[in-house]
């Protein structure tokens, strides 16, 4: 087959001249070329419109499906012919075909797919058999976390364990190789918080040492314990891995990170003569977006024994919550420093609740392109600044006795 291209003739686009389609296969069958964004989709002189060039009707995208459907992906032919039934008016954008075609997709591609008429007839990807034991990892991760088969068929195909699942196991490991520093330097695993060497290290967000900027970040590889650790290190690995296999590492990254500063910075605005450590800030921002949006995509969650384990996932959430309430008014080791403050569980919490649960409910798509993205991400970043003037000004204001420095 070859492709042809519109001419120009006194200005004006003459429609193409022969009937061939806009996929064009080599003569092994292994590749699928696509036209350029900048041209017209080549269509036979009846389906021409010069009105809407960049269209094709249904009737004959779907002729050209069932006559080249056997060198496409059985899963991408299943999202066109159910993009073809979805358009109502007849016509299929040629830019949703190339956005299918080179594993990009649009706000009006996902439109015309969930509001198709067909529904998909063939068997759903927890049927498929005969896969290897990464596939069969991939497809769990699919279920686990997006709630359209659709979406889950789109990941599975276009997954490639490359880049792996990198940030989420860095920020575990490192959280692991300092605590055991501590622990072997401290000279205790379980209640480190209570050896009066722990807040002198450089990395706890301490209130009399709020002026250096990086220990508002850098609190999360400290722990008060071994059972602080083993908490937070377990809901990060179950939740954040498989969020960062479907989501990546940067919009997760982003997740994570904004719930560790509004967690420490959250402390420093409510509880100002506290310290801050562990990870709980940005672990409860990922666990409270992925339960926020199984809960809002209850019947599109297809993972087996969501009430149980949504409730398992709560219990563990409350038990380390309760664990940090508790020792936040239990009598400190060493007055008049109090113990760690609780409230950066409450900022990660909010951080997930808003901003998180629109990244994750964005699957493929652009958040720039999002509205409640951006209405968010500005009160996420009014937030920020106003904490940072409460930092600066607040304290003196109010003549916060505040406890020595370590």
């Amino acid at each position: 087959m070859e492709k042809s291209s519109p001419r120009m003739t006194g200005g004006t686009r003459e429609a193409p001249v022969n009937s061939s389609p806009a996929v064009a296969s080599n003569a092994e069958g292994e590749e699928i070329e696509v036209l350029e964004s900048t041209d017209v989709l080549p269509v036979a002189q009846e389906d021409y419109d010069p009105e809407n060039s960049g269209f094709i009707s249904t009737e004959r995208f779907r002729d050209l499906l069932a006559t080249h459907g056997s060198e496409l992906d059985p899963h991408k032919l299943e999202v066109l012919l159910a993009l073809a039934d979805g358009n109502a008016d007849g016509k299929i954008c040629y830019q949703d075909f190339v956005n299918l075609m080179s594993n990009k997709r649009s706000n009006s591609f996902r439109r015309a797919i969930l509001q198709g008429s067909r529904q998909l007839k063939v068997c759903s990807l927890r049927d498929e058999a005969g896969l290897g034991l990464s596939q069969r990892l991939v497809r769990h991760v699919a279920y686990e976390t997006l709630p359209r088969e659709v979406d889950r068929k789109w990941y599975f195909d276009s997954y490639t364990y490359c880049p792996p699942p990198w940030l989420i196991l860095a920020i575990t490991i490192a959280e692991v190789a300092v605590f055991m520093y501590y622990g072997f330097q401290l000279d205790r695993l379980v209640l480190q918080v209570s050896s009066p060497s722990f807040l002198k290290s450089p990395l706890p967000y301490h209130p009399q040492l709020r002026a250096q900027a990086w220990r508002y970040l850098s609190y999360i590889f400290m722990h008060t314990g071994i059972e602080h650790l083993s908490l937070n290190m377990a809901m990060q690995l179950l939740v954040g891995v498989p969020l960062e296999m479907v989501h990546g590492a940067l919009r997760i990254g982003l997740v994570y990170v904004c719930g560790v500063l509004a967690g420490s910075l959250a402390v420093s605005v409510t509880d100002m003569t506290a310290p801050v450590v562990g990870s709980s800030g940005g672990v409860y921002a990922l666990v409270s977006a992925h339960l926020a949006n199984v809960v809002m995509n209850w019947s599109g969650m297809k993972c087996q024994f969501k009430l149980f384990r949504m409730a398992m996932a709560l219990v563990c959430m409350s038990v380390e919550f309760g664990r940090a309430v508790w020792l936040r008014f239990y009598p400190p080791a060493f007055p008049p420093c109090p113990n760690p403050s609780f409230v950066a569980h409450l900022g990660g919490v909010m951080v997930g609740l808003t901003l998180g649960v629109v990244v994750l409910q964005n699957y493929e798509q652009r958040l720039q392109e999002q509205s409640l993205f951006w209405i968010f991400f500005c009160v996420y970043t009014v937030f920020v600044l106003c904490a940072v003037f409460w930092n600066i000004f607040a304290y003196s204001l109010l003549d916060v006795r505040l406890p020595p420095p370590p």
